[in-house]
């Protein structure tokens, strides 16, 4: 409404109410770390920053380590009840003793390193398409490139740097986004509060060096829109790439694997090996509803005995064919492989990327494991064997280079060829099962904030949540893989396009971790730098080798990624000023005093539960309902589900509550706060209970709050007055006008009449009596006012729950750009119609529903 409006600035986005209200006032009265988060002057503490440090956490206000930025204070009843709530709980670590560890390590094999460890089926048999073999010196080259590869991008960059760079023990591309919205306020959706700075997980630690350089940069991100949707559109192309290698990883590890057969079984062509891609392909997606817990023993075993058959069949032939293979060791030789093939070895490089694919799920999948247990599976059997195997495979192509085209099964000894081609295929399959697990969770997370439309999510697993199954995407991935397989026919043009976009995620990490490096690790500038110059300089040399590929099979990643990254980024786009049309248009408190405590209506007795997105406010929905209801409910809860940057929100932790109006309204504002790996799968039973306890835990603690308020104030005025005074005050209160005295306290209390709220005006506690009746110095559970309260809530909890929703459109006005109108009224209403309504999300019988709608102009 009028005078209100959103306001963003580099410390906060904040709304301002009308002159007069409680909203900021000055400009130098507390300050703000880089995280965000809010600390006053040490003469400035606030009382209830003492009661909740005693756990060693840090609080707001206990610790000052240095003033950065002038902000105004404001004491927010969401602020101080998060600080209630977050004192006692910290964040949970992982069992990081031995056993657990290594028994963790073995875990991962079948979970994270089936893609990579499934590479020596394909990588030398397409470096060699595109370089023909004319002496040893090609071999050694195209071998010690494979080997520093893999010892630079999986070793040096992912287990000993980037998975430092987690978001409290989850990997991932939208993980980094979260840690990075943590500390900056770059998200575009405006509704982050200062309370969900109070989750124990939000809470974040920051050292001190370079800390003017981490404020500056973010403030730079604050202020700047450019440079949010820059960050923005780059988390989004990453996700993509993610999505485009969910479709790309199953149709060559399958093909690969299947391709053994066409040396072995004769009339075996590639029509035959189309056809039986197909099929295990279908096998594969169907698979998915069960859920990767019902197959998941088996996946560690198999990926164990595949690399422990990769390692020893390498070792066999280096001894049996060219021990000097060694020699590829000296990096000499890739200069001599670019100085004898010239451009042929430049495009060569397209083929060797390939070494790699998987490396982004060493940190996709982080959530699942931990950053020691990954290490070690890496280093001890993942590394070793994969350098073995192509040391192998590099030791027979230099006394049979015209078997490079098969060249992982020639290289296999006759006898162990059928044991050989079982295991691979399995090992094909799993890697396929990990990369579209992973697309699922990617899509989850993009949902969660807010940039996918919303999708139906079934939990296959009871123990682990982040195992899902998303039944639109698996079909949609199981098309796009029998399309591909189809079309292209063969690993090589595949190939093409793998490497395109598995480039394009590492280029995205090396990109964020570097954000991350100046913004929170604070790390040397020098330090800094040096990690996208080395890792970005490589990451760009493979790029523009596969990117030379884009008319053979590279266009089809661009054009996937294309596609998500329009369908992602106009979701946000559209849900932003769906939010801001929302705040800009709520309903005023004015107007909800001039309706008076009814509303203007009947009050009847249940509970309901309006859902909106604002996390502030009442929604202009409310109205709607208003107009078109006869009669509302005794109580109103304003329920907002928001998802906060952090990947788990603690159940004690997740609703946070605020009256709104006058205590006689029964109006209540609640924000129910989960984290992007959460799972809301409580039916709405089990929901409405949850809420209707922490309302009643919310109210008992207002009543306590008040009760010390008062003592507090009343102590303090008799600090202030003389003796004699102090007399004549209980003289005069135990005359005539006492009752009079009593008003102020029943108003305090609100037990009736309108406008008499402690939210909305200030007790006066210059009129209280200096000795207050015993009635009143009774304990909170037996205040009148808060049994009252509490009883009403009771009988409205057993007239039951009524759920009230919004279907807010969005329409571009008449005078708005045309691409605008394009983008909002038809693709994104497009999205809207199509994608997941809110009744699908909430089990609950239609009889409990009310909706209404209304139309934005943005």
């Amino acid at each position: 409404m009028k005078g209100d409006r959103i306001e963003e600035s580099s410390g906060s986005v904040r709304l301002l109410g009308r002159k007069g209200s409680n909203s900021s006032g000055g400009s130098s009265e507390s300050s703000r770390w880089v995280d965000g988060s809010e600390v006053v002057d040490c003469d400035e503490v606030p009382p209830w920053s003492k009661l909740h440090d005693s756990d060693g956490r840090e609080g707001y206000g206990t610790t000052i380590r240095r003033r950065l930025v002038k902000k105004p204070k404001r004491v927010d009843s969401f602020d101080v009840e998060a600080m209630e709530i977050g004192g006692a709980h910290g964040q949970h670590t992982k069992d990081m003793s031995l056993w657990p560890t290594l028994l963790l390590a073995f875990k991962t094999l079948g979970v994270v390193y089936g893609d990579m460890g499934t590479s020596p089926l394909y990588v030398f048999s397409d470096v060699f398409s595109k370089v023909p073999i004319e002496s040893d010196v090609d071999v050694l080259g195209a071998l010690s490139l494979v080997m520093y590869t893999i010892a630079l991008i999986p070793l040096a960059k992912y287990v000993f740097i980037v998975l430092k760079a987690n978001d409290n023990g989850e990997g991932g591309t939208f993980a980094l986004y979260s840690l990075i919205c943590r500390y900056a306020k770059v998200s575009m959706l405006p509704n982050r509060q200062q309370a969900d700075e109070h989750i124990s997980s939000f809470k974040l630690k920051l050292p001190t060096p370079e800390l003017e350089r981490a404020l500056k940069i973010k403030e730079t991100l604050e202020r700047k829109a450019t440079l949010k949707n820059l960050l923005l559109v780059l988390v989004l192309l990453g996700t993509s790439m993610i999505i485009g290698d969910g479709i790309l990883t199953p149709a060559i590890s399958v093909m690969s694997a299947i391709s053994g057969l066409q040396g072995q079984v004769k009339g075996f062509g590639t029509g035959a090996l189309v056809g039986v891609s197909i099929v295990v392909l279908v096998a594969l997606f169907s698979i998915q509803r069960f859920g990767t817990s019902k197959v998941g023993f088996m996946f560690a075993p198999v990926l164990a005995l595949w690399f422990f058959s990769l390692g020893s069949i390498g070792l066999y032939n280096i001894f049996t064919y060219d021990i000097t293979v060694l020699r590829a060791i000296n990096p000499a030789y890739v200069y001599y492989f670019f100085k004898n093939n010239g451009k042929g070895a430049w495009s060569a490089l397209g083929g060797c990327v390939l070494c790699i694919t998987g490396a982004e799920a060493m940190f996709a999948d982080l959530g699942h494991f931990s950053v020691p247990a990954i290490q070690i599976a890496f280093t001890s059997v993942v590394f070793p064997c994969l350098l073995l195997a192509y040391m192998g495979q590099a030791a027979y192509l230099m006394k049979n280079p015209h078997s490079y085209s098969r060249i992982f099964y020639d290289s296999v000894p006759e006898s162990l060829f059928w044991p050989v081609f079982v295991v691979a295929t399995l090992a094909a399959m799993i890697a396929s099962q990990a990369m579209i697990s992973a697309t699922f969770s990617c899509v989850k997370q993009s949902m969660a904030l807010g940039c996918f439309p919303r999708l139906k999510i079934i939990h296959t697993s009871r123990k682990f949540m982040g195992q899902i199954y998303i039944p639109v995407m698996n079909w949609f991935l199981m098309i796009m893989c029998i399309i591909v397989v189809s079309i292209f026919q063969s690993t090589t043009d595949i190939a093409n396009a793998y490497g395109i976009a598995e480039v394009g995620v590492m280029m995205v990490s090396t990109a964020l971790v570097t954000l991350v490096m100046l913004l929170i690790w604070q790390t040397n500038l020098f330090l800094a730098l040096c990690f996208p110059l080395v890792f970005g300089s490589v990451e760009l040399i493979y790029m523009s080798a596969v990117l030379s590929k884009l008319f053979e099979g590279g266009w089809l990643p661009l054009a996937f990624a294309t596609f998500f990254l329009s369908v992602m980024y106009t979701w946000n786009y559209g849900s932003v000023l769906k939010y801001r049309s929302e705040v800009r248009e709520k309903i005023s408190a004015d107007l909800m005093l001039d309706l008076g405590s009814n509303l203007g209506t009947l009050r009847v007795p249940g509970i309901g539960l309006l859902y909106n997105e604002l996390v502030q406010g009442i929604p202009s929905i409310f109205l709607q309902f208003l107009l078109s209801l006869p009669a509302v409910h005794s109580t109103i809860v304003f329920v907002c589900i928001k998802y906060v940057p952090v990947p788990v929100v603690p159940q004690e932790e997740r609703f946070l509550f605020r009256r709104v109006c006058p205590k006689d309204y029964h109006m209540f504002r609640c924000v129910a706060r989960y984290g992007y790996k959460d799972v809301r799968k409580e039916d709405h039973h089990a929901f409405e209970q949850l809420l209707i306890e922490s309302l009643e835990k919310f109210l008992r603690r207002e009543a306590q709050e008040a009760a010390l308020e008062l003592e507090g104030a009343l102590t303090e005025d008799t600090d202030n007055v003389s003796v004699k005074s102090m007399d004549t005050e209980h003289h005069h209160a135990a005359g005539n006008d006492a009752d009079e005295l009593q008003v102020p306290l029943m108003q305090g209390q609100n037990l009736g009449g309108e406008g008499t709220s402690s939210t909305l005006q200030e007790p006066e506690s210059s009129a209280l009596p200096l000795q207050l009746p015993s009635s009143y110095m009774s304990s909170p559970a037996e205040d009148p006012g808060l049994e009252y309260e509490l009883s009403a809530l009771r009988e409205a909890m057993e007239s039951g729950c009524t759920y009230l929703l919004g279907h807010g459109d969005v329409r571009a006005k008449k005078n708005s750009f045309f691409f605008k109108k394009l983008v909002i009224n038809y693709f994104y209403g497009f999205l809207r119609k199509n994608c997941r309504g809110g009744t699908a999300n909430m089990k609950v019988p239609h009889t409990n529903i009310i909706q209404v709608g209304m139309t934005y102009m943005v």
